[in-house]
């Protein structure tokens, strides 16, 4: 599936970072761009170059909002379209689908996220996805004054639970769908974001890469006996602005090869042939972690009306009886059998792996609270 992820203000934006670090070259991904108000941000990423992130905004001397939603919204009015025609040099018609990533409790990248999907839907014939990075309750909170003093501080970013509901809201009928990230569920104890914030980054890039990435292969590499396209992840998710939830695990394996000239002199070999009862066990392992374990966003009770499997690695690690087997208990667990699959071979990979996309879900006990800050 080949998207052009964009990311709006600073957490959208350090992601956005993040994904042309670890894959700038892989053929899912046609194009990256980074957009905010605060050129310090921009001035902070490393591994997009100047033509892929643009200030917007002047009205803001080149700062951030202070959390001011409203500002933020009238600035995504304002500047939508010439947020569009800065990503024209990567040729966004390529993409199959757009990818917004927004810290939903900011203000510039919250604030313009509706209007740029809205600029994008009139503009392209692609799906509109949006990550939205749900704010951590810590963040919202008095902050103890430390060193033994009773006195509290200020919350870091007070505004930031209201902003989330508001920008839910407004995401909602304006992309195809949400797939919110729970930024709580995935702090450690006493961990602040600043303090997270790299492990979390990491942790978003490596779910929706493997996502996006299953269906997508550079010329020469095995191709999947089930191919997984952009119109599998649409049917999955929807087009109404549903909250999906993505699940992902993996456990390392061996790759020995066998070579076919006794030593190896002529430098000539082959995988390891694997045994059948462990790839059964392995693929089974993972794909009930990917779907039991910590999500992007919890799935109540583990129900979805649609659910999409994904199973990758080492092509003689994915064995078509085993990844028929998780596919049914994943229909059973998911309460559904509106349910897709596809494989994902990775010749040179060590790893074998799962994503399970749960859409059609009951709302998220972490979502409603956040929509309840503005009732």
């Amino acid at each position: 599936m080949r998207v052009h992820v964009i990311g709006l203000g600073g957490a959208g934006c350090r992601i956005a970072d993040r994904f042309a670090a670890e894959h700038d070259d892989a053929p899912f991904l046609t194009g990256i761009n980074a957009f905010d108000t605060h050129r310090a941000t921009l001035d902070a990423l490393v591994h997009l170059d100047d033509e892929r992130r643009y200030r917007f905004g002047d009205a803001a001397g080149g700062e951030g909002l202070d959390g001011d939603l409203h500002a933020g919204r009238r600035m995504g009015e304002a500047h939508a379209g010439e947020l569009s025609r800065a990503m024209d040099d990567q040729r966004p018609s390529r993409a199959e689908a757009f990818v917004l990533v927004v810290g939903c409790g900011g203000a510039a990248g919250a604030g313009v996220a509706p209007a740029l999907a809205e600029e994008l839907d009139r503009l392209y014939d692609a799906a509109i996805y949006a990550i939205g990075l749900l704010p951590a309750t810590r963040e919202t909170e008095p902050r103890s004054a430390g060193h033994g003093k009773r006195e509290e501080r200020p919350p870091r970013r007070p505004l930031a639970m209201r902003n989330a509901a508001r920008t839910l809201s407004a995401l909602e009928p304006r992309v195809d769908a949400v797939f919110p990230f729970d930024n709580e569920a995935w702090l450690r104890r006493d961990e602040t974001i600043p303090e997270a914030a790299d492990r979390l980054n990491e942790v978003v890039t490596a779910r929706f890469a493997t996502l996006f990435g299953a269906g997508e292969a550079a010329d020469g590499v095995s191709t999947p006996q089930q191919v997984l396209d952009a119109s599998d992840v649409a049917r999955i998710v929807g087009t109404e602005g549903g909250i999906a939830a993505v699940g992902h695990a993996e456990q390392a394996v061996e790759t020995e090869t066998d070579s076919r000239f006794g030593l190896g002199i002529f430098g000539g070999s082959k995988p390891k042939a694997v045994d059948t009862s462990e790839a059964v066990s392995v693929i089974e392992t993972v794909v009930r972690k990917a779907a039991r374990g910590k999500g992007t966003v919890e799935v109540p009770e583990g129900r979805a009306d649609r659910t999409l499997l994904v199973v990758g690695g080492p092509p003689a690690w994915l064995n078509r009886k085993a990844i028929a087997d998780g596919r049914r208990w994943l229909a059973t667990e998911a309460g559904s059998d509106a349910l897709l699959s596809g494989d994902a071979p990775v010749p040179e990979g060590d790893r074998v792996f799962a994503v399970v996309v749960r859409a059609g879900i009951d709302e998220p006990a972490r979502v409603a609270e956040i929509r309840a800050s503005i009732e």
